[in-house]
């Protein structure tokens, strides 16, 4: 399906960056993860699906371990 970009605030460490990733991974139809950390701002959250993935999912995922997903990107 291609990639979406969500910005993300309160990222502040690798620790932070797994466990956003291992749990939006855990989303089905997310094939791949990338963060682009920012400690003291808004980090870029890169989703790769195969399939459309609700944002709604991926701010849950997000909240879940803590953070806020404070919108999509261009």
């Amino acid at each position: 399906m291609g990639t979406t970009a969500y910005a993300v605030e309160g990222m502040t460490c690798g620790h932070c960056v797994a466990a956003v990733s291992r749990e939006v991974t855990r989303i089905e139809g997310v094939t791949g993860v990338q963060i682009q950390l920012v400690p003291e701002g808004v980090s870029r959250v890169e989703v790769e699906s195969s399939a459309r993935v609700d944002p709604t999912r991926v701010a849950a995922a997000v909240a879940e371990v803590g953070y806020d997903l404070t919108g999509v990107l261009a």
